[in-house]
């Protein structure tokens, strides 16, 4: 048994009857294996099923200990329902691609059940260009982005053959009783004073660095009274922390709670380009990509007349995981707040301080503690989890309550060689984030062979459509792509 850590748990904490905790990755194959067989479930489940070794995120069930007295365990069940988990349904026609990402954003609604290991695919036919659709859907708790990675990287082969190590012997875990694991919550309880205690000297000065609840009344506070503790203290630093500029969310439409109902959008924009542009200016990939979603994020408000005055703040996951914690799943993130400078119509200044902003931000994000997200939730007892995550989406809609940021957006690295499913090669990977209350729009990013694939999800009450989104992100490329032509025949 693997007892989930206070981060891991959040996830499943934030859930409600309108906020779902999962990610999904969607990727369009062609219809048939280099061998002539059709990509369908059969074949998908027969591939998941010869790997079970190979992927314990798949066969992991949850634990609950009794009360919540503290945090859950995964069992290692040893196998799964695989006709359950993978589904195959169709598109009607013509099957394009607003018809796909309507039936994605209905999929990705939907909770998955606790009561099996969390995780789901769905083998999507129909689609106009002959393509096979399979989105793959898992939960937080038990992956964040790189992890997820890892787990796609185990389906998908980088050849035709798709051939692995054969199949050993999985030993499957008894689930344990309920009188065990309330033995188990009962020890954890004797623990939670010492997790306290352990975090409190690293965590309580950094308390305003948290971005989900660095805003709340009173946090402030504490932190400047803990800092000042610590340098009066006789082992205490004498050095200051690195402090940057204290980025503030305006309202937008996307400051609200969310509804139960999602949107989806997607598409692919040229990699080559963006590292031209990356190279043009002596920025990052991640800049530029910061500085597409903030031309289109200005643009599409523009349009609607609901463009602030004041920049607009992005929620900017970062990986913390080591070398040495690859292949151990579970979340090892932490978070930035940057300044997306909507407030600037000039493309060349916006991409100049997307790169000051994110450099300043690094440089504060190195001075925490790698484990800040997980040590801060050891101030709230496991069995105030869930009250505690209700409570945060509560003021979520309240006026004169800051929310940490306007937009989440996340830049993982993938794949540069072209992947396979059982054979069938596939075209494209399209991430699929969520959305959650006071942040009810995601943009997240995958790179796949030489593209940049980019997946938009908003909630359905605050955007009936977001495909206008996507083509503003694609203006905002040509415009930074046009910016670099310019400054190279300079």
């Amino acid at each position: 048994m693997r007892q989930l850590t206070s981060l891991d748990t959040q996830f499943l904490a934030m859930e409600n009857a309108r906020v779902q905790g999962h990610v999904s990755v969607l990727g369009t194959y062609d219809p048939m294996t280099t061998s002539g067989r059709p990509l369908d479930a059969a074949l998908v489940r027969e591939l998941i099923s010869d790997r079970l070794h190979l992927l314990p995120t798949f066969r992991w069930r949850l634990a609950q200990v009794p009360f919540a007295l503290d945090y859950p365990y995964w069992v290692d069940d040893g196998t799964f329902d695989v006709e359950y988990h993978v589904r195959e349904l169709a598109l009607p026609s013509p099957g394009d691609q607003r018809q796909l990402a309507e039936q994605v954003a209905r999929i990705i609604g939907r909770q998955l059940d606790r009561a099996r290991p969390l995780w789901e695919v769905y083998v999507i036919h129909g689609l106009a260009d002959g393509a096979v659709a399979v989105l793959t859907k898992m939960h937080h708790a038990a992956v964040d982005g790189v992890s997820g990675a890892e787990v796609m990287s185990i389906l998908l082969d980088d050849t035709t053959t798709g051939q692995r190590d054969s199949t050993p012997t999985v030993a499957a875990e008894t689930f344990p009783s309920e009188v065990e694991m309330l033995g188990r919550g009962l020890a954890g309880l004797l623990r939670q004073p010492l997790r306290v205690l352990r975090a409190g000297p690293t965590t309580l000065p950094h308390l305003d660095d948290v971005p989900t609840i660095g805003h709340l009344p009173g946090v402030k506070a504490i932190a400047r009274s803990s800092r000042l503790l610590k340098r009066a203290l006789p082992t205490g630093s004498n050095g200051a922390a690195v402090r940057g500029r204290n980025v503030v969310a305006p309202r937008t439409r996307f400051q609200a709670r969310v509804s139960p109902h999602r949107r989806v959008a997607f598409g692919s924009l040229s990699l080559a380009e963006v590292k031209t542009i990356k190279n043009t200016f002596g920025c990052t990939v991640n800049d530029v990509v910061l500085a597409i979603c903030t031309a289109g994020l200005r643009a599409w408000l523009d349009e609607r007349g609901e463009l602030p005055t004041e920049p607009l703040a992005g929620f900017i996951p970062m990986s913390v995981r080591t070398a040495e914690q690859m292949g151990t799943f579970g979340n090892r993130v932490s978070v930035m707040i940057a300044e997306l400078p909507t407030d600037s119509a000039d493309p060349a200044e916006r991409l100049r301080r997307i790169n000051e902003s994110m450099r300043a931000a690094k440089e504060r994000h190195r001075a925490l503690p790698a484990s800040l997200l997980q040590d801060v939730n050891h101030f709230i007892p496991p069995a105030l989890f869930a009250q505690a995550a209700r409570a945060t989406s509560r003021l979520a809609s309240v006026r004169g309550i800051n929310q940490p940021a306007n937009v989440m957006i996340s830049n993982v690295p993938g794949p540069s060689a072209p992947l396979h499913l059982g054979g069938a090669k596939q075209r494209a990977q399209f991430p699929v984030s969520g959305v959650v209350d006071g942040i009810g729009i995601n943009i997240t990013v995958m790179s796949y062979q030489d593209s940049l694939e980019f997946g938009i999800v908003v909630d359905r009450e605050m955007v009936d459509d977001p495909w206008p989104i996507l083509d503003a992100l694609r203006a905002g490329m040509d415009e930074l792509r046009e910016l670099a032509s310019r400054h190279a025949r300079a």
